[in-house]
């Protein structure tokens, strides 16, 4: 068989495979503390999980509207005026089975040969993948440990050419953790001003998790970029639904006819009784989100302590999401070897830096969605193997 050139561009997400990897261990007997795949170790909550049910009971097995449930629109639409103080049109609200539709809806818009999309680089790999796979140019925005892993604006503004289509954005960040101020963003757009055929992806995903009393500065707060700025959010990290495969896009008006199209053409709707949970999960009790979020920023404290005791490891404190990005180059071992020694001599499972982008060698990406016990236990194990 002959597969399409493009087959041979996709790359993969680095967590799924090292996952594999443990589990298999793990089934061999090996004790393992897996500090590797980005999902809340929390259970969706009850209320959620009743909704779904209560849909399945009341009949709802059907097809539903390609861009989702009217309700759940109106849902998302009243989440973006509390969450976020924004006006949006229910008809601009597409959703989807997971974050990753919307962006991979929002590189396919954008990516062709010749084209250029400009992506968070150490990101998470599935922007480049895209991205190379649609057989456009994928030009990466450098992220430093000395700012916090944000980015800064007059770089990335510097590196936009006449080519370039797209710009992705992720705040709070996967893997870094990182969080770009306001006063970043509010440079970014003023020289968008001089790009205006320059399309925006703002990845918002981890919104609802930000730390030290920081609120989240949010892409969409700009009205001079609303048409041309695409945010992504969903339900999966907020809520503890990684396995419900449920998110939404905010599309400029002139696109969201294209990204409804798009569903048609490849997953024709969400899942309805998912669909209900979804709008449970925004409309119902809040309380197990502030709960988890709690939970996080107390382990975020906890790991980044822990891993600055590490012979060999500086970390920077994350400002969101729950990742913990330490700099690893005093070990004299690279970013793939540290994963790998890790993983099969002491049972900790982490990510090499070098999964999320050429920028990531000299680091790891360890996930504090795990118990304070195993994350300490874990750093333990670390520190003895190269004591050793």
């Amino acid at each position: 068989m002959q597969l399409a050139a493009a087959m041979s561009r996709l790359g993969t997400e680095s967590a799924f495979e090292v996952l594999a990897r443990a589990t298999k261990l793990a089934q061999a007997g090996k004790s393992i503390i897996n500090l590797g795949i980005g999902q809340p170790d929390f259970p969706t909550p009850p209320n959620i999980v009743e909704a779904a049910v209560k849909a399945l009971r009341d009949g709802h097995h059907g097809y539903t509207p390609a861009n989702g449930i009217l309700k759940l629109r109106e849902a998302v639409a009243a989440d973006m005026k509390l969450r976020r103080n924004v006006e949006v049109d229910p008809e601009r609200i597409v959703c989807v089975p997971g974050g990753k539709v919307t962006m991979f809806f929002a590189i396919a818009m954008f990516g062709e040969p010749g084209a250029e999309i400009m992506y968070p680089d150490p990101g998470f790999p599935i922007y480049r993948s895209l991205i190379e796979w649609t057989g456009a140019k994928a030009v990466p925005i450098a992220l430093h440990e000395d700012k916090g892993f944000a980015f800064s604006a007059e770089e990335v503004l510097a590196q936009i050419t006449p080519r370039t289509r797209l710009i992705i954005v992720n705040s709070p960040a996967n893997p870094t953790g990182g969080v770009v101020p306001k006063e970043e963003l509010d440079k970014f757009v003023k020289g968008l001003e001089k790009h205006p055929d320059v399309a925006v992806m703002s990845d918002e995903i981890y919104a609802r998790m930000c730390y030290d009393g920081v609120p989240h500065a949010s892409l969409t707060a700009y009205p001079e970029i609303e048409d041309r700025l695409i945010l992504l959010d969903g339900w999966s990290k907020t809520y503890a639904m990684t396995g419900w495969r449920l998110g939404w896009g905010v599309w400029p008006g002139k696109l969201a006819e294209h990204a409804t199209r798009l569903a048609i053409n490849t997953h024709s709707c969400v899942n309805a009784a998912t669909q209900f949970a979804g709008i449970e999960a925004l409309e119902g009790p809040q309380g197990s989100v502030g709960e988890m979020v709690e939970a996080f920023d107390a382990r975020r404290h906890v790991i980044v302590d822990e891993l600055n005791r590490i012979p060999g490891f500086r970390c920077v404190k994350p400002g969101g999401a729950f990742y913990a990005f330490p700099n690893i180059e005093g070990t004299g071992k690279s970013a793939r070897q540290l994963q790998d020694e890790l993983l099969n001599e002491t049972g900790v499972a982490i990510i090499s830096g070098t999964s999320f982008g050429i920028h990531g060698e000299g680091y790891v990406r360890f996930s504090y969605a795990a118990s304070t016990e195993q994350i300490q236990e874990a750093c333990e194990r670390i520190r003895r193997h190269l004591a050793g």
